[in-house]
């Protein structure tokens, strides 16, 4: 349980409800206990009774004339009676058959009504042991997620490029519910489990240590058996969540791929790969449903068994004198109160070790430490008010492949500056970008924002000054003012703010067609949006930042030139610092005051627009292939 003793800090701080928990679980077992009593002194008194007055008159020999005329009034019953005085009951001097009749019904009333009386206290404490236990688990889980988010959003994009989303997402949904599962019934069951046995246990052996032994033998194979099929339980259910995973990853891969299946027209063969996955799936079902299907009667069978050993021991206890009829009926109660708690054991068990797997996997995250991270007395202060933007000699090699993105690349951009940046594909163009906002550090050569290295930069207030339109537009299932105020740091973005950005971006007129306009519900990624409208709401939410240095990263390949001659005209009229473009498409880039121009992660040019034309190179050769093309 080593993975499991880290929660430790997170259950003090519910210790209060914990301890709260372990009162009353005392509480509701003092009163599971006290119960049969009821039974077993009520069943006493009746026999009593029925040997002593209420046998047969024999001979018309009178009632008073009868060897005793006491009815035996069980013990639980005394206070209620030096309480209340004689008048509660018909007379406990028996002077006639009536009386005794009469004394005998009260004494069985009596009985069940405190029976029910004490499962009425025990179910209320049973309630307040879920409110105080099951509910500091639920706690401790909020926290636990709250904790593994937060780890998640600390993380830099090297750890989400080795770990698959799928697993991300499991860690913090069904690994933690198997901690959960530890922290409430786990630990509630365990601790009623022992202080039910030891209170039971307790009692049997004050009435009868012999039918006390032989009523408890079939209970611990009861829990070996348990722990047998739970631990067969377990396994089975690990490879048929595996299978779930399995058919889940292929059912959201497929759904959210729709479009390009139909237009390759691969229903049919989807279809049978999923017919596979979803057979795997029912095998591994079915083989766990058969193993749990020995769960119950194995606890019938040995439940049985215990009350049969109980009736046949006591029946030859109480004919041998050293045990009253009452007891054997009150110790079939106490055996069937073992029944879950001994049957828990090994159900119990299976808890404790998935959460622990489940725990050590958690922790694998939570101790992942991202490798971009702010140092000690980083700057945290804000820009100049004539910042400047400089790399020198930095390049950047990928280290799972090897291959290396930069090489040696240097310049500087400086206030009131716009700075184009073109190439081939792969040329490095957007892991200039990448390493401008530090999302990952550079392998070797210093960035110099402002000049101080980028590094000596505190992470918030430095990425706080970049506004960013990746290339890969992501927009989350939420209103179109939503996503666009999504930039904006601060929760008063108004309306008015909105719409400006939007209309700086050139997708008002698109959101006003909209039925509900800047309370549309976007679909999934912004499913139900034209690709240049998914681009054009991403730049909107870049411009409602106000940010002092602003970076594109090919934003206007989905739009047509009209829209991208509106939209670089806004970017214009942006009161930023400077502007980074990045772009494929050459005429984005025409009225930056420089270019950069990159192949195979070296800066072979750069200049003007006029200037590289003029030069013949490559961005010359890209002009005129873009220029027939079109």
């Amino acid at each position: 349980m080593k993975s499991l003793l880290t929660l430790n800090p997170m259950i003090w701080n519910y210790r209060s409800r914990l301890f709260l928990g372990v009162v009353f679980i005392l509480l509701t077992n003092v009163f599971a206990v006290w119960a049969p009593s009821m039974i077993g002194e009520g069943v006493n008194a009746l026999n009593d009774a029925n040997q002593d007055f209420l046998v047969p008159l024999d001979n018309g020999v009178p009632f008073a004339d009868l060897p005793s005329s006491q009815v035996r009034v069980p013990n639980n019953l005394q206070w209620l009676i030096e309480a209340f005085g004689s008048s509660l009951v018909p007379g406990r001097e028996a002077s006639s058959r009536q009386d005794v009749l009469d004394l005998v019904v009260w004494i069985g009333l009596a009985q069940a009504g405190l029976f029910l009386l004490a499962y009425l206290i025990k179910g209320m404490f049973s309630f307040l042991t879920r409110q105080t236990i099951i509910v500091m688990s639920r706690l401790v889980e909020y926290d636990l997620k709250a904790a593994i988010y937060d780890n998640y959003q600390k993380l830099d994009s090297t750890f989400y490029k080795s770990n698959d989303t799928g697993d991300l997402m499991n860690r913090i949904s069904e690994d933690v519910s198997n901690v959960r599962m530890y922290l409430g019934p786990a630990i509630m069951y365990s601790l009623n489990l022992i202080v039910l046995v030891s209170l039971v246990v307790i009692v049997m052996l004050y009435i009868d240590p012999v039918l006390t032994a032989f009523a408890l033998l079939p209970l611990p194979l009861m829990s070996a058996g348990i722990y047998f099929i739970s631990a067969s339980i377990h396994r089975k259910s690990d490879s048929k969540q595996q299978a779930q995973s399995a058919v889940s990853s292929f059912v959201q891969q497929h759904i959210a791929g729709m479009r390009v299946l139909k237009s390759f027209h691969r229903e049919s063969a989807a279809a049978a790969r999923f017919d596979v996955e979803t057979d795997i799936y029912k095998m591994r079902v079915l083989d766990l449903v058969k193993v749990e299907a020995m769960f119950m009667p194995l606890i019938v069978l040995l439940v049985g068994l215990s009350t049969i050993l109980t009736v046949y021991v006591g029946g030859h206890r109480v004919a041998s004198g050293h045990l009253e009829l009452g007891h054997i009926f009150q110790f079939v109660f106490y055996v069937n109160l073992l029944t879950w708690p001994f049957a828990s054991v090994g159900w119990v068990t299976s808890l404790v070790q998935k959460a622990e797997a489940s725990m050590a996997r958690i922790l694998a995250f939570m101790k992942a430490q991202p490798g971009i991270q702010s140092l000690p007395n980083a700057r945290s202060r804000p820009l100049s008010n004539a910042p400047t933007l400089a790399f020198d000699n930095v390049s950047w090699t990928y280290p799972e492949t090897g291959i290396q993105a930069l090489s040696e690349v240097s310049f500087i951009v400086r206030d009131g500056e716009t700075l184009g940046i073109t190439g081939r594909t792969g040329s490095g163009k957007s892991t200039i970008l990448q390493l401008i906002m530090r999302m990952m550090d550079p392998s070797s050569g210093t960035i110099m924002l402002d000049d101080t290295a980028l590094h000596m930069w505190e992470l918030a207030a430095m990425r706080n000054v970049f506004g960013y339109v990746p290339q890969d537009v992501f927009l989350f299932s939420d209103t179109i003012s939503n996503n666009i105020s999504f930039g904006n740091l601060s929760q008063g973005t108004d309306l008015s703010q909105i719409k400006q950005a939007a209309d700086d971006a050139g997708v008002a007129q698109d959101i006003e067609g909209f039925e509900h306009q800047y309370d549309t519900i976007l679909g999934e990624r912004g499913v139900n949006l034209s690709g240049g409208q998914k681009q054009r709401i991403s730049i909107a939410r870049a411009f409602v930042k106000s940010p002092q240095i602003l970076l594109l990263d090919d934003c206007l390949s989905a739009v047509d030139t009209e829209t991208e001659d509106f939209i670089l005209s806004a970017i214009q009229r942006q009161k930023v610092a400077c502007t980074i473009i990045v772009s494929h498409r050459l005429a984005s880039l025409r009225n930056a005051d420089r270019i950069l121009v990159m192949d195979e992660g070296k800066m072979v040019e750069e200049g003007t627009h006029e200037k590289l034309l003029l030069a013949g190179g490559l961005y010359a050769t890209m002009y005129e292939q873009q220029k027939a093309k079109n």
